[in-house]
C-alpha cells in the first residue's frame, strides 16, 4: 500500500489537464449560479437550499474521477455530502442545530481522511489557544441550549484545522479558509452583524471545499472515461 492509499500527503503536482477541468467545471458553474441569483436569505425554500448545495455536491461527484486512494477520496465524498446536508439545514433557522450536527460529521470525516501522519504536535498549541480564545468569547453570546452543541463543534473544527495544517498543501489552505468561514458566520450570527458577511462566508466556504477536494487529485491516477 502506497502513501496515497494510506491517506498521506500526495505528490505536490496537480493533474492540470482537460479531463480535470471538465470534472470541476460543474462546481464553478454552480458557484456562478449561486452568486448571480443571490437569493435573499429571507426567501427560505427548497430552491434556495438546492442552489446553495449544488457546488458542494458537484465536488463530491468530481471525486469519481480519481482512480487511486479510494479510501481517502471516499471519506472526502462523505464529508462533502454531510456539508451539503448542513448547507440545506442552515437555510431554515429552526434546523440550525441539525446543520451543526451535519458539519460536525463532515469535519470528523475530514479528520479521518487527513490522518495523523505527519503528526506535527507543535501546531496543536497555537490552534488550541486561538480556538479557546475565540470560541470562549463566542460562547458568552450563545443561548444556553446551543452551548453544548457548538462547544463540541468548535472542538472538532479545531482538530480538523490542526490536521489540515499538518498535512500541508491545498488541504492546509482549505482548512484555514473553512475555519475563517465558520468564524465569520458565527460572529455575524451570534455577536453582531458584519458588513458583507454572507459574501465572505460563502466565498471562503466554497474555496475551502474546492482546495480540500483538489488534494485528491494530487496523483497521476485519473480516470480517462
Amino acid at each position: 500500500m502506497d502513501a496515497w492509499e494510506e491517506g498521506l500527503p500526495g505528490k505536490p503536482c496537480f493533474l492540470v489537464q482537460p479531463r480535470l477541468c471538465w470534472w470541476l467545471s460543474p462546481f464553478f458553474l454552480t458557484c456562478a449560479v449561486y452568486f448571480l441569483l443571490w437569493i435573499p436569505e429571507d426567501q427560505v425554500s427548497w430552491v434556495s437550499a438546492l442552489v446553495k448545495c449544488l457546488p458542494v455536491l458537484c465536488l463530491a461527484v468530481s471525486l469519481q474521477a480519481v482512480r487511486g486512494g479510494r479510501g481517502y477520496h471516499t471519506r472526502l465524498q462523505g464529508a462533502l455530502l454531510s456539508s451539503a446536508v448542513g448547507d440545506a439545514c442552515l437555510i431554515w433557522p429552526e434546523a440550525f442545530l441539525y446543520g451543526v450536527a451535519a458539519f460536525t460529521m463532515a469535519h470528523l470525516l475530514y479528520l479521518w481522511a487527513f490522518g495523523l501522519t505527519p503528526l506535527r504536535p507543535g501546531l496543536l498549541l497555537p490552534v488550541a489557544l486561538v480556538s479557546v480564545l475565540y470560541y470562549g468569547l463566542l460562547l458568552l453570546h450563545l443561548p444556553a441550549s446551543m452551548i453544548p452543541a457548538l462547544a463540541a463543534y468548535s472542538l472538532v473544527l479545531a482538530s480538523m484545522l490542526w490536521r489540515g495544517l499538518a498535512r500541508g498543501g491545498t488541504v492546509c489552505w482549505g482548512a484555514l479558509l473553512f475555519t475563517l468561514s465558520d468564524s465569520v458566520l458565527a460572529w455575524d450570527t451570534f455577536v453582531q452583524p458584519l458588513p458583507h458577511a454572507r459574501q465572505v462566508v460563502m466565498t471562503t466556504y466554497y474555496a475551502a471545499q474546492l482546495l480540500i477536494t483538489l488534494s485528491a487529485f494530487q496523483s497521476r491516477r485519473l480516470k480517462t472515461t
